[in-house]
């Protein structure tokens, strides 16, 4: 099976906020933001494994900036690296300054699908070759994170985890 690249799979979402879709002080609601980074995800996770996905987690989410209503958002998601039948998808979340056009990072995740077949078995997913620093950062930071969850979730055992027992040694 052929290792694929970040971008094959890096999907673009862009849409604007409404009314509809905002608190109290016109920001975008955070679950509707979450809603958009999932679906934005599950897209580049199955643009990456050709197959039938599914969300196994949101690993981190960091608001740092509210998103006001009509606000042009745009969200870029591309897979950060596969396992056995999991990925690791990056999400980063920009909103555009309606005068100047110029765009700010207000957002950014990390998500984890499984690829399935149609009985819902996890299946084997191509791997990633990255090529860019920022996806070579990603690449390399996703072994210590899916080892950290693993820990947590006590499906590891910390002495097992040895990418993070190297961060400390």
């Amino acid at each position: 099976m052929r290792a694929k690249t970040p971008s094959e799979s890096l999907t673009v979402l862009t849409d604007i906020v409404l009314p509809g879709e905002t608190n109290y002080l016109d920001n975008l609601f955070g679950g509707e933001l979450l809603a958009r980074m999932d679906r934005a995800c599950s897209i580049a996770a199955r643009r990456h494994s050709r197959r039938i996905v599914v969300t196994a987690s949101v690993n981190h989410v960091a608001f740092e900036k509210s998103v006001p209503v009509g606000s042009v958002v745009t969200i870029e998601a591309k897979v950060s690296r596969a396992f056995k039948s999991s990925m690791e998808i990056y999400v980063d979340v920009w909103i555009e300054d309606r005068q100047s056009g110029s765009k700010t990072k207000v957002n950014e995740g990390i998500y984890t699908f499984v690829a399935v077949d149609e009985t819902g078995k996890p299946v084997e997913i191509p791997q990633i070759a990255p090529e860019t620093d920022l996806e070579k950062t990603r690449y390399d930071g996703a072994l210590r994170r899916k080892q950290l969850s693993l820990v947590l979730a006590g499906k590891m055992k910390p002495d097992d985890a040895t990418e993070l027992k190297a961060l400390f040694t």
